[in-house]
């Protein structure tokens, strides 16, 4: 194994750490190849965002649906507890007339 001198060294690493400047095309490179980095990325992006846009839509929309669900339940469930009330009604109605009528019939073959 063949030691260098320590000047050869000292003089080697002083070339390497020399500031040069940069060549005219290095940022324009660079920039381009940031370019093509990013833009599938930001294609990602947009479908994940997209793709978040439409589970919102469909969320608030089944919601919507929902609720349009529980209400037309809620309204016939009023509708039948009124048909219900209406026909307790006719029956009392009914039953307090044959009463009538039976009391009558009962007085008359006495």
């Amino acid at each position: 194994m063949e030691f260098e001198p320590v000047d050869e060294f000292e003089r080697e690493l002083h070339e390497a750490l020399v500031r040069r400047p940069a060549p005219p095309s290095l940022k324009r490179k660079i920039m381009e190849r940031r370019g093509r980095a990013l833009r599938p990325r930001s294609y990602a992006v947009l479908w994940q965002r997209l793709a978040a846009c439409l589970v919102l839509a469909g969320a608030l929309g089944g919601a919507v649906g929902w609720q349009r669900h529980v209400q037309e339940e809620r309204r016939k469930g009023e509708a039948a507890r009124e048909q219900v009330l209406t026909a307790l009604r006719i029956t009392g109605h009914a039953l307090n007339h044959m009463n009538i009528q039976l009391a009558a019939h009962g007085r008359g073959h006495e």
